[in-house]
């Protein structure tokens, strides 16, 4: 990565952020925890995170113009707003899922092999 594309990403988020202070407060307090849910659980691929922000705060503008509040735009569940959104995305919490299964399954495969 070259670093004028650090500079521009750096440029891109304070913009991205900025956007975000711009919303009502409790729109602030909602978006802060969807980014924490997301950069926990969240897609793999940085730039469907950064696509699937940008789009929440789209989403999260035109709510706030049309005089809704947030949890009439994400419902009162926020965390299944956040996976619904994340459904069809390879996440983090796949990835850890499908280690799990591999560890097991040797596990499995050793435990068979002793027994014969």
């Amino acid at each position: 990565m070259r670093i004028q594309d650090i500079i521009e990403g750096k440029n891109e988020w304070r913009a991205h952020m900025a956007r975000v202070k711009a919303l009502p407060q409790d729109y602030q307090i909602v978006y802060k925890e969807l980014q924490k849910y997301l950069f926990k659980v969240g897609p793999v691929e940085l730039t469907e995170g950064t696509e699937l922000l940008t789009g929440i705060v789209d989403l999260f503008e035109e709510g706030a113009a049309q005089g809704k509040g947030v949890l009439e735009v994400t419902g009162r569940d926020v965390a299944a707003f956040c996976d619904d959104l994340i459904k069809d995305l390879k996440t983090y919490a796949d990835i850890y899922q499908e280690s799990v299964d591999l560890k097991v399954n040797q596990a499995m495969k050793k435990a068979t092999n002793k027994i014969k």
